[in-house]
């Protein structure tokens, strides 16, 4: 068996030093912050987004009170991944991400623990780093969080949650 080696790359002396320099990437001739400010616009426009479908969603007793509660923390992390899919590098992403709890906090405190970290991040991070087919796994566990494990109806209305607002974030990019 013969290998082909030529997409090897060899390290430099400070390995270390050129990922993270990659991952921030400040540009010295000032475009930087223009970006800055276009990260934090694009966070704040997915919050709006957010905000919208959540008022457009109530908690109440006529629906399913603990789909709605999942749709907000399916929606907040398809936000969280939607940056880092969609972001020139860490720095990007995260000033998005801050402009969108920002926005959250301030304009609807209420949802501002739906769009951070909780349990159910963790289970959906499992779901999309997990690899082959993120789409159904998220739409998988969308159904299982709402104590619907395995019906397919929930597990469609996750993964057209999670693709919807996914187009929306890109969109607003």
């Amino acid at each position: 068996m013969v290998f082909n080696d030529s997409d090897i790359k060899i390290a430099g002396d400070k390995p270390s030093l050129d990922v993270k320099r990659n991952k921030t990437n400040p540009k010295n001739d000032g475009s930087y912050s223009i970006d800055k400010d276009k990260a934090r616009l694009w966070g704040e426009a997915v919050a709006h987004e957010f905000i919208k479908d959540a008022q457009n969603n109530p908690l109440n007793d006529e629906c399913d009170y603990e789909m709605t509660v999942q749709r907000r923390f399916l929606l907040s992390f398809t936000a969280t991944v939607g940056f880092e899919q969609f972001s020139s590098d860490d720095a990007f992403c995260g000033v998005a991400q801050k402009g969108f709890l920002d926005v959250i906090k301030k304009e609807e405190p209420s949802l501002y623990d739906t769009a951070q970290d909780t349990g159910a991040f963790s289970f959906y991070y499992l779901a999309f780093r997990r690899g082959g087919d993120t789409v159904r796994r998220i739409g998988q566990t969308f159904a299982m969080l709402c104590s619907h494990d395995g019906d397919p109806v929930y597990q469609e209305l996750g993964e057209a949650l999670y693709c919807w607002f996914l187009s929306v974030i890109k969109d607003l990019i």
